[in-house]
C-alpha cells in the first residue's frame, strides 16, 4: 500500500468520523447505576436533510459470553454517513445471566429506544434490529418467540450477519452443553429451554422482514442452521434469500469497518423498502 493511498484512507475515515456525533454510556433502564452493564451508545448524523432518521439498534455477538459495545463505534459512525441513528447497547453476559436474561435486555433497550430516540433524530416509527453472531441470535429470539415478540412489534425490520443459535435445540442435543464459553448457563441442561431459545421454532407470518448474510467459510453450525431458517422463512416470506459472502466468521463483521462496504448500500434499500 502506498503512502498516498494510505493517506486517502485516513482522511475518508476522518470524514466519516466528523459526520457523527456519539452520546455514551446511556441507562437503558430507570433503575440502573452508571457502572452497571445496561448501558448504550447512539450514534446520530451531525448534519442530515431528513428530520427524523430510521434507526438500526445493532446487537453484538461473542459467544453470549463476551463483547462490548465501545467496539462498534465503526458501525455507528458508518451509519451516519448513510443517515442512519444507530443504538447500540450492551447487554448482561454469561456467567452472569442466561439466553432469557440477554433476550430480555435487548427488549429494554428497543423500549428506551421508542421512547427516547426522537430527541436523537430518530424516527421511533423506524426501527431495525441488527445482530452479529450470538446478537443475530438474540435479535431473531425477540422477534419470533412470543414471550418477547408482544413487545417488539415497533421493529421493521431484522438484518442477520452470520447469526449463531438459530436451531440450539438440534445444535445442543448433538452437543450438550459443557462449561466452555459458560454454556451451561447460557442454555441450562433442560431441553425445552434449548427449544424455547430456538428461533426457528417460532416463525409465524407476524414476523417483520429479514436480511440475512451468511460466510461462506464461516463455521458449519451457523451455515446449516442458516439454511434452516431460510427455508421456513419462505414459508413466510417468499422472495427472502440468504446472501452468501466468501468471508468467515469474523470478517463477517470486520467488513463494515470501511464506509464504502457494500453492506451500508444493500441495508439502506432494505430500510427504504420496508
Amino acid at each position: 500500500m502506498t503512502k498516498n493511498y494510505s493517506l486517502l484512507i485516513l482522511a475518508a475515515l476522518f470524514c466519516v468520523s466528523c459526520a457523527s456525533k456519539k452520546y455514551k454510556d446511556i441507562p437503558y433502564q430507570d433503575n440502573e447505576t452508571v457502572n452497571n452493564s445496561h448501558q448504550l451508545n447512539v450514534f446520530k448524523p451531525r448534519n442530515s436533510s431528513i428530520k427524523k432518521q430510521p434507526v438500526v439498534i445493532f446487537v453484538h455477538g461473542g459467544y453470549w459470553t463476551e463483547g462490548d459495545k465501545d467496539i462498534y463505534g465503526f458501525l455507528g459512525r458508518n451509519f451516519a454517513k448513510n443517515d442512519i441513528v444507530t443504538v447500540i447497547p450492551s447487554y448482561t453476559l454469561s456467567p452472569n445471566g442466561n439466553y432469557n436474561t440477554m433476550a430480555h435486555n435487548v427488549v429494554e433497550a428497543l423500549k428506551w429506544t421508542e421512547n427516547n430516540i426522537e430527541s436523537f433524530g430518530g424516527n421511533s416509527e423506524q426501527i431495525y434490529l441488527m445482530g452479529h453472531s450470538a446478537g443475530g441470535h438474540l435479535i431473531a429470539l425477540v422477534t419470533t418467540n412470543p414471550k418477547y415478540s408482544e413487545d417488539t412489534n415497533s421493529v421493521k425490520g431484522v438484518i442477520l450477519n452470520d447469526a449463531a443459535g438459530l436451531d440450539m435445540y438440534s445444535y445442543l442435543q448433538k452437543n450438550p452443553p459443557t462449561t466452555e464459553y459458560h454454556y451451561l448457563t447460557t442454555w441450562t441442561k433442560d431441553p425445552k429451554l434449548w427449544k424455547d431459545a430456538s428461533p426457528l421454532y417460532f416463525m409465524t407470518d407476524k414476523m417483520p422482514p429479514f436480511l440475512i448474510y451468511v460466510g461462506q467459510k464461516t463455521y458449519e453450525s451457523i451455515k446449516t442452521q442458516n439454511a434452516k431458517f431460510v427455508e421456513k422463512l419462505k414459508n413466510y416470506q417468499p422472495n427472502v434469500e440468504a446472501i452468501y459472502l466468501d468471508k468467515k466468521h469474523v470478517p463477517m463483521m470486520s467488513q463494515f469497518f470501511w464506509p464504502w462496504n457494500d453492506r451500508y448500500d444493500e441495508i439502506s434499500a432494505f430500510i427504504n423498502k420496508n
